[in-house]
């Protein structure tokens, strides 16, 4: 499991996506959502712009399990 730091309460999940450099662009997160590749806390993701805060476990199929932590 990997780490990403945030130093705000929370952040949306396409914001923390491109901050650890995993998509490129917030739009690259519209199919991985569709396709059911990202999960938070064990459950598929269905909006873009979920809210993501320090302790929550992020797993992408295909490319790796995150924990954010707080700065």
């Amino acid at each position: 499991m990997e780490y990403i730091t945030i130093s705000t309460p929370h952040i949306n999940i396409d914001q923390l996506l491109k901050w650890a450099g995993i998509i490129d662009t917030g739009g690259q997160i519209i199919p991985m959502i569709e396709d059911n590749m990202i999960k938070l806390n064990g459950k598929a993701v269905t909006e873009r712009r979920k809210k993501v805060y320090p302790g929550d476990i992020i797993e992408i199929d295909g490319v790796g399990k995150y924990k954010v932590i707080p700065e």
